[in-house]
């Protein structure tokens, strides 16, 4: 006999480990499974910063991040680097670098017992009076009066259900062993010739990360050609990766592209849209509509109140998020990016700074 839950939240990550532990400890009448579909081998592609946002997400819920899950070095500035123009600036920002897989599962193992976390992949969802058939791989099947889709922009919940986020990008990073200090602890990389989005390096440990977002149709060859010119600019070569990741990315472009779902069919974190399209941060947005939808559930009468009260309190973040949209206009647009960094605004002096190469525009002093 198939096991009936109240509610079954598809994906793991910040969004469905938050939502499980504040429903959890909001309802313990509620029968949650959470199905988490990351492994060691298969992680989510990700930078691995904890953006200023997130942080003050983590100070609201009162948690304290282990220094287990610290990477070095960390970061308290950004160099942005717009390889057309070649203008560098430097930009005092705070993130925390760290391990973004033993960040979630760190998140995981703050999640009740009473949940039942089951590690699998879901290859399907279907409805049938009021009742969700769910399929896992390796042949389990269980059923839920609810259903949560926490799973990113490729969301199996949304798609089942819902209209996609328009706009996505396959989002490509590869690590190298490259132990240099030539490249910055972090750079944005803005390069208009190979994507109209932004791109990144960070330094973990004696590695580098380099990845970006690009067009789904052409990204593998446009990430390898924005590559060669990034190594060009610094005056470096990567080398081989050790490891090559992609996953899909939503960039939401219109308020249209926010969608929490609708009754008993619940979207969290990027799977909602509910990300930061300048930036592509998203840990922040994930984790406060997983609180904002376990409140809501946790008091609601019915499914329909329990949706109508998370449309409620999604508002004002959907608001901020649809403010990003305008901050990336600007920002990818490369004739104002190049007025804002000659402009110098807001950005900070680097002492003792030597150009990588004669051809790269010292804009710091």
């Amino acid at each position: 006999m198939t096991e009936l839950y109240d509610i079954a939240i598809i994906g793991a990550g910040p969004a469905g480990s938050t939502l499980a532990r504040e429903l959890a400890r909001a309802r313990a009448d509620i029968k949650i499974i959470l199905i988490d579909g990351q492994s060691a081998d298969n992680p989510k592609p990700c930078g691995g910063l904890l953006a200023p946002d997130a942080q003050k997400v983590l100070a609201r819920f009162g948690l304290t991040l282990p220094t287990s899950l610290l990477d070095d070095p960390q970061i308290f500035a950004v160099e942005t680097v717009d390889l057309g123009s070649r203008l560098v600036r430097y930009y005092q920002r705070h993130y925390l670098n760290m391990d973004r897989y033993a960040f979630d599962r760190w998140l995981i193992s703050l999640v009740p017992e009473s949940v039942e976390i089951v590690n699998a992949k879901c290859i399907s969802v279907a409805e049938s009076d009021g009742i969700f058939a769910l399929k896992l791989h390796g042949g389990r099947e269980i059923e839920a009066k609810a259903v949560v889709g926490a799973d990113g922009a490729a969301s199996i919940v949304r798609r089942s259900f819902f209209a996609p986020c328009k706009k996505k990008y396959i989002a490509i990073q590869q690590h190298f062993t490259i132990d240099t200090d030539t490249l910055p602890a972090y750079s944005c990389i803005f390069d208009r010739e190979t994507s109209d989005s932004c791109s990144w390096s960070i330094r973990k440990r004696g590695r580098i990360i380099f990845g970006g977002a690009f067009g789904i149709s052409d990204g593998r060859a446009q990430f390898e050609r924005q590559k060669a010119r990034l190594e060009e600019f610094y005056g470096i070569s990567l080398g081989e990766p050790i490891r090559t990741e992609a996953c899909l990315v939503c960039s939401p472009r219109r308020p249209s592209d926010f969608n929490c779902g609708r009754e008993s069919i619940y979207l969290v974190g990027e799977a909602a849209g509910l990300i930061s399209s300048s930036s592509f941060e998203g840990i922040s947005s994930a984790m406060l509509s997983g609180k904002l939808l376990a409140d809501a559930l946790s008091v609601a009468e019915s499914p329909k109140s329990a949706i109508v009260s998370y449309h409620k309190k999604c508002r004002k973040l959907q608001l901020k998020l649809s403010i990003k949209i305008i901050k990336r206009a600007i920002l990818c647009s490369p004739l104002l990016r190049k007025l804002i960094m000659k402009s110098g605004i807001e950005s900070v002096e680097k002492y003792n700074y030597n150009p990588y190469n004669t051809n790269v525009i010292n804009t710091t002093k």
